[in-house]
């Protein structure tokens, strides 16, 4: 027997400390059955080679084992073995990882995928074990078992083993405190979370199903071995071996959760100037941001790093769904990390340009379907223009407007459309636009008559946007149709000639003033069309995009702070009515009907006053 002390190499690793290195003790099964796998794949890339003659695969399968009497976890495999000198070499010396060693051995042979690059994997089992235990028994001919067992201290005892078939056993005896890792459906969700694309099968137990046997009239529960993983998932393979019912298949596989099929996908495939794969899903968005994070899953090599990829991809890319898998991303450091990593920052910007590149051919291609999705995506482009300049200076080009008749201009195209009757005196352009068709028809009416285009733009980034758009592009003004009167919104050098002098304009406002409760209500006399609505509610662009930036941002409204003007027409017949009007309680009726009147078509007159319009609606009729 061979007893010794751990020689640990601190000036080639990483911290070996736990708490430095995971910062989830649940990762330490991903390490070992990686390490599984890993030992699977060399054997596996000696047989193809030739390298390890007389040897069969066979069944590769890796397996775990719990037992919640003896308190043990294990993980099986069988893969290409230790020796006891191997041992000594890969366990005994932290860091010195087998995989570095075996890559640059074989470099350039098409060696299959490793794992783990810097040795530390197997000692995560002490994150949960009291002791940690190795049988195995190496693929070489003459080869003998050996047992290797430690209690997390440096002492360490090396031994002979009973071990029969080649392979490797990791014995892990769970401590106290570690006591949720017995738990079987604990166990089995950790392997789904960062097992279920490995590429080489993993058996954890055993699962029912129902199923007819040959004669049998009904089903019959059988057993069948628990299978966790896809070992050849759809990223992995050539994009034109693929239709589009395999995305969709794989979609629901990724988030079976999810009803909605996706819009379209962008499959990645990339192996200059980084190795890449991936399959990356635009989904509805549903008007939302936050909800739909975390859905794209970033892998090494077939192993599940996380979701969690704010700050490693751009903001905007959040948003899709999908795998990034790449044997370039470090496998086991921290999300801190990897925001910082070189590697992550060259995939992250390449993706982007895909993406961009994916958009802009759908875009070219076939416009009318594009426009067909517009609808759906529109809040991804947005958020992608609103935060990374490279995107908005790519999407651009496709980014699309939808006028109120539901016709879709490129910001180009729809300027061009507009600048000749949407200019004012000093020579911006005004892009008019409602949020809400309806609640804002007699607004939008008003404008078409006059011939201006009306945009719709009803989404949740659209405040923002539009912000945007008059940062980037000079003399442009984005204005909502109900922020002044139609002759106000585009002011040009036509004047109005008005039917009141400027005593009874100053008398008329002083009776509205008056006879209005709320003081919010800034009341201005304007000289509009005879035709026009005798009263009118406004609310200034500035106050307005104040108040939305609030509510998106969720923060408290300002109350008073939330003011409107109450514009009188007054040039309309109804005008002169008002002030001719002896009768002063007949005369506060008639501004109070056309007040509420305004503010009904705003979808501002509720609760009581709502009810006092009905009522004196109906007492005027009499």
């Amino acid at each position: 027997m061979q007893t010794g002390k751990i020689n640990v190499q601190t000036e080639n690793i990483f911290p070996v400390i736990k708490k430095f290195l995971y910062s989830d003790n649940e990762i330490f099964l991903r390490e070992i059955v990686s390490n599984a796998v890993d030992a699977t794949q060399k054997l596996r890339t000696l047989v193809t080679m030739g390298k390890a003659p007389g040897v069969e695969l066979g069944d590769i399968t890796v397996e775990i084992k719990l037992d919640k009497d003896q308190k043990t976890l294990t993980v099986s495999d069988h893969g290409i073995g230790m020796t006891a000198e191997e041992v000594d070499k890969y366990i005994n010396q932290i860091a010195f990882s087998s995989a570095e060693e075996f890559l640059e051995k074989y470099k350039g042979q098409d060696a299959h995928a490793l794992i783990g690059h810097f040795g530390l994997g197997f000692y995560s089992a002490f994150m949960i074990s009291d002791k940690v235990e190795i049988n195995t028994l190496s693929y070489q001919s003459g080869s003998k078992a050996v047992h290797w067992e430690c209690t997390g201290s440096p002492d360490y005892t090396l031994s002979d083993g009973d071990r029969t078939e080649r392979g490797t056993d990791i014995i892990m005896h769970i401590s106290e405190d570690a006591a949720e890792f017995l738990d079987e459906y604990r166990v089995l969700n950790i392997l789904k979370k960062y097992c279920r694309f490995l590429p080489v099968p993993i058996r954890f137990g055993n699962e029912k199903h129902y199923e007819k046997k040959e004669g049998e009239e009904k089903e019959v529960e059988v057993e069948r071995p628990r299978i966790i993983n896809n070992t050849d998932p759809l990223w992995k393979k050539q994009p034109a071996s693929l239709k589009q019912e395999d995305y969709t298949k794989f979609y629901h596989e990724l988030y079976p959760a999810n009803y909605d099929e996706p819009l379209f996908q962008i499959h990645l495939n990339i192996d200059y100037p980084f190795n890449l794969t991936g399959v990356l899903y635009f989904p509805k968005l549903k008007q939302t941001v936050e909800v739909q994070k975390n859905k794209i899953h970033l892998y090494c090599n077939q192993v599940f790093i996380t979701d969690q990829l704010e700050g490693i991809v751009p903001e905007f890319l959040t948003l899709l769904h999908g795998v990034i898998d790449s044997p370039d991303i470090p496998l086991n450091v921290s999300r801190s990390y990897l925001q910082g990593d070189a590697n992550v920052r060259k995939i992250s910007s390449h993706i982007t340009k895909k993406v961009a590149d994916k958009l802009e051919e759908m875009f070219k291609n076939d416009r009318a379907d594009f426009e067909k999705k517009w609808d759906d995506i529109r809040v991804f482009i947005q958020y992608g223009m609103l935060t990374d300049e490279k995107f908005y200076d790519r999407a651009i080009k496709f980014s699309l407007l939808k006028d109120i008749d539901g016709k879709y201009y490129t910001i180009d195209e729809y300027r061009e459309k507009i600048a000749a009757l949407q200019t004012n005196k000093d020579g911006d352009v005004i892009y008019l636009y409602a949020n809400n068709k309806e609640a804002q028809y007699s607004y939008i009416a008003a404008c078409q008559e006059k011939g201006y285009n009306v945009l719709l733009l009803d989404g949740i980034l659209d405040s923002h946007f539009v912000n945007l758009l008059e940062q980037k592009f000079e003399k442009t003004r984005f204005t909502r149709v109900d922020a002044d009167t139609v002759e106000k919104l585009i002011v040009t050098d036509e004047i109005i000639p008005a039917k009141l002098s400027d005593e009874e304009q100053k008398q008329l406002k002083e009776i509205f003033t008056n006879n209005i409760e709320n003081k919010n209500y800034m009341v201005v006399v304007e000289n509009m069309g005879e035709n026009e609505s005798p009263v009118m509610i406004t609310q200034p662009e500035f106050m307005r995009r104040f108040r939305d930036m609030q509510q998106l941002s969720g923060q408290a409204q300002m109350g008073d702070f939330d003011v409107y003007n109450l514009v009188v027409n007054g040039n309309h017949s109804i005008a002169e009515k008002i002030l001719k009007e002896t009768d002063s309680e007949k005369q506060k009726n008639l501004v109070c009907q056309l007040t509420d009147l305004a503010l009904l078509s705003q979808n501002l007159l509720k609760g009581e006053r709502l009810m006092q319009f009905v009522k004196r609606s109906v007492d005027l009729m009499d």
